[in-house]
């Protein structure tokens, strides 16, 4: 066996005097306690950074694109919802791809000679805006109109509805009943002499349920802060009114949910309708949209995607850009957040090791005797300094783990009884939420351990000058 390890082991199992055994506590908490903060701190930051972006990404997309003359309008430009390209982009699916050295800029190919990675475009969907007014009986407060059509994906939507359902496209599914039985009255004027009295009056009743259906309002969904600044609930109706060519109109709409993302400047601001409600008051057809949302599976590699789309599939007339550089504000505060996370790591480090350096210090000097004797026997310098660094480590290993069960287990009851709370319009969150991120976890394991070990050689190059004459002689 190792004689510097069995040393080390039977120092450490020995008893010690109750000044040494306090420092020997103060040090494996000191250890335990600085790990615990680095775990709580990288999870809780990598937990707000993925649900904050999650809420952006579910009510966004992660790329949008539209008419390249949408960025110096007010309005936005429409074009066509079912263009050649859009076929092509819904085919971008568990394709090859190289990025050039770690570049944004990628290809497309069958071959990999540099990174491959596998990217997929997993939905896109068309959207408009419109810009108007709210006005009720007692108030009014400016809103952007959102609409969607059937292609959306109402997943992250459903998630933060509070009261109410998701909107239905009951004047597209009408238009096409009407149209496809033709329920004209002229053609049923001319039709009376020929038809039954029971055939006519199925006619009318389906007439008559038709013009009842024609006449419900359409349906929105507004937030929950729009609600409450304007006393809204689910069933109210009220007016939202625009400027078309220089002339004031309205709509009127039915509130049939109220939805809360937490995104409190976002959701102060938009309402959900149906798709075709915003193009009949932009004056556009059913075959033009503002823009469409793309999401993609990889946001690691969105930037790539994001080029490809924009060099490769779009015309020239089109632009693609990703939710990050549409609303940079909340994505570089979110990047801020990763600073915060170093100068905690690098304090706690720091802590750690100089808790660790004074210890092994005490240590030294009380077991002064005990190098003198081990180097009066012929032990070397190195021997002596392994059996120190080696219980050093051992302390600081006693000390890692104690950390982990804190920190961890202090992670998992936040994640699963939520118990942090947060102020949801300062902080998008009405609770601290975290992640465990396993790479991220040993990474810091592993570094405390091996960066304090290797600090610890400093306070054992005090062992080079105790002679074994000076330390024997105060035995």
């Amino acid at each position: 066996m190792n004689l510097s390890l069995f040393i080390a082991k039977r120092v450490a199992a020995s008893g010690q005097k109750s000044f040494t055994r306090t420092i020997l506590i103060i040090a494996v908490v000191a250890v335990a306690v600085s790990v615990a903060v680095m775990l709580i701190a990288t999870s809780l930051v990598k937990g707000f950074k993925t649900e904050v972006s999650s809420k952006m990404f579910g009510f966004w997309g992660h790329i949008h694109i539209v008419s390249a003359v949408s960025t110096t309008s007010i309005e936005p430009i429409p074009i066509p919802k079912n263009p050649d390209y859009l076929v092509e982009l819904r085919k971008l699916d568990d394709r090859q791809w190289t990025t050039d050295n770690g570049k944004d800029s990628a290809k497309r190919e069958n071959i990999s000679s540099k990174t491959p990675q596998t990217l997929s475009v997993t939905h896109v969907q068309a959207f408009a805006t419109k810009a108007g007014i709210i006005k009720t009986k007692n108030d009014f407060e400016g809103i952007v109109l959102k609409g969607v059509g059937e292609d959306f994906d109402w997943t992250f939507v459903e998630k933060c509805l509070v009261e109410g359902r998701r909107i239905s496209y009951q004047p597209s599914a009408i238009s096409s009943q009407l149209s496809t039985n033709s329920l004209q009255p002229s053609a049923i004027g001319n039709q009376l002499p020929r038809i039954s009295a029971d055939s006519m009056m199925q006619y009318s009743k389906l007439i008559a349920d038709s013009l009842k259906l024609t006449a419900t309002l359409p349906e929105v969904i507004i937030s929950q802060s729009t609600a409450n600044r304007l006393f809204l609930k689910i069933g109210d109706k009220f007016s939202v009114h625009f400027i078309r060519n220089n002339a004031q109109e309205q709509k009127t709409f039915t509130i049939v949910g109220i939805y809360k993302t937490g995104l409190e400047e976002y959701d102060k601001k938009f309402a959900i309708v149906p798709l075709i409600e915003v193009q009949k008051l932009l004056g556009w057809t059913e075959n033009q949209v503002a823009g469409f949302e793309v999401f993609v599976n990889d946001l690691d590699n969105l930037k790539p995607i994001n080029n490809y789309i924009y060099k490769e599939i779009i015309p020239n007339d089109l632009l693609s850009q990703t939710i990050r550089e549409e609303q940079p504000a909340i994505f570089d505060w979110l990047d801020l957040q990763d600073v915060n996370e170093r100068v905690i790591l690098i304090l706690m480090l720091v802590v750690c090791i100089i808790n660790m350096i004074t210890v092994l210090l005490i240590l030294i000097l009380e077991r002064t005797n005990m190098v003198g004797i081990l180097k009066s026997l012929g032990a070397g310098n190195g021997t002596v300094q392994r059996i120190f660094l080696i219980y050093g480590v051992m302390i600081v290993g006693v000390g890692v783990i104690g950390g982990n069960i804190l920190g961890l287990g202090l992670v998992w009851l936040e994640k699963t009884f939520k118990f942090i709370k947060l102020t949801e319009a300062d902080y998008y969150l009405s609770y601290a939420p975290v992640q465990f991120d396993w790479w991220r976890i040993a990474s810091i394991n592993l570094g405390t351990w091996l960066l304090t070990g290797l600090f610890l050689l400093l306070p054992t190059y005090l062992i080079l000058k105790i002679t074994p004459v000076k330390a024997l002689r105060f035995k």
